[in-house]
């Protein structure tokens, strides 16, 4: 097991992340049902870096979330769930780990330029992906984050029987991670508390992108929001349990065309989490309505009550659906 990351030159402040993001990029990428194991190629020798415990860093493994996918492993221990939108208007997710880390997490799929701005709310988060497009490569390495892709860390991953590649690579966090860092590594911005006055008593509330629908259920037998995809009970590997949060975010953002394009020239979709928006907050059973705000890429995102004042979210896990702004 290892106990040390590796260092990576990472930029300090957001002005540097910016303005790596904004670098004029235009190459072609793995199609979304297809791997990419490309990982970035180190040439300069690294200075010795603390413990990831120490700095409170967090885990966040980008996975799959076609049909092929699914059951996923490990989505029931994160602490926040991202859904976001890749090529095809299709879904990802990156689930973010401090309190507790599963046996295994998967299937882990590549990076996405999106993921290094939204990654900025963490104190140098690990990051785990299967690998990225060649030319967003040197993004990733420049950000302040830990990259570990598959390529640089074969022992931290494996091969599972059952289902064909590319939705078959896991990962094993405590071969990345002695131990979880704890909730203090959760520098989101959120809030927790008793729920504000008000709200819509709401059953059931889908979200939808182009090529995929989440449905989240009031269950107030399990005082959790039941995920569905696609129309199907979304489980675990883990004993075959229903994924369950006890708040769901549906976060209203821009997403436009990036400069990159998948093999079959599909643009890839940037998400833009750092601005302000509406949002609409799920918990107890009923919906609240909300605004983001999230001024830099080192800032937290905090989400506010139509009174102002902080809306807070059930103790339990998160769920964020980065949704098209209306």
């Amino acid at each position: 097991m290892r106990h040390t990351a590796r260092t990576r030159h990472a930029a300090p402040t957001a002005a540097v992340l910016a303005a790596s993001l904004a670098v004029s990029l235009t190459a072609g990428c793995g199609h979304p049902d297809r791997d990419d194991n490309r990982a970035p190629q180190r040439s300069a020798t690294p200075a010795p870096a603390p413990s990831v415990a120490a700095v409170g860093s967090p885990l966040a493994v980008k996975i799959d979330n076609v049909p092929a996918a699914r059951p996923q492993s490990g989505l029931d221990a994160a602490d926040v769930v991202y859904a976001e939108q890749v090529e095809g208007g299709l879904s990802r997710l990156m689930a973010v780990y401090a309190t507790r880390l599963p046996q295994t997490v998967g299937p882990v799929r590549s990076a996405r330029e999106s993921d290094l701005e939204l990654l900025g709310q963490f104190h140098r988060p690990m990051l785990a992906f299967s690998g990225a497009q060649r030319k967003l490569l040197p993004l990733i390495d420049n950000a302040p984050l830990r990259p570990e892709p598959a390529a640089e860390d074969p022992s931290a991953y494996f091969r599972a029987a059952g289902k064909a590649a590319p939705h078959n690579l896991y990962l094993r966090p405590a071969k990345l991670l002695p131990s979880a860092p704890g909730k203090a590594a959760l520098t989101t911005g959120f809030s927790y508390g008793p729920a504000p006055s008000g709200g819509t008593p709401t059953a059931s509330r889908t979200v939808g992108f182009p090529a995929a629908r989440f449905t989240f259920t009031w269950s107030a037998q399990q005082h959790r929001w039941l995920v569905a995809m696609d129309g199907t009970p979304m489980k675990t590997t883990d004993g075959g349990a229903r994924v369950a949060p006890a708040t769901v975010v549906v976060q209203h953002v821009r997403i436009h065309d990036s400069r990159y394009h998948d093999v079959l020239g599909n643009p890839t979709p940037y998400t833009e989490t750092v601005g302000s928006g509406k949002a609409e907050v799920l918990r107890d059973g009923r919906s609240f309505a909300a605004s983001w705000s999230r001024p830099m890429a080192t800032d937290g995102t905090t989400f506010r009550a139509t009174n102002g004042g902080r809306m807070n979210f059930a103790d339990g896990q998160v769920w964020v659906v980065l949704a098209p702004a209306r």
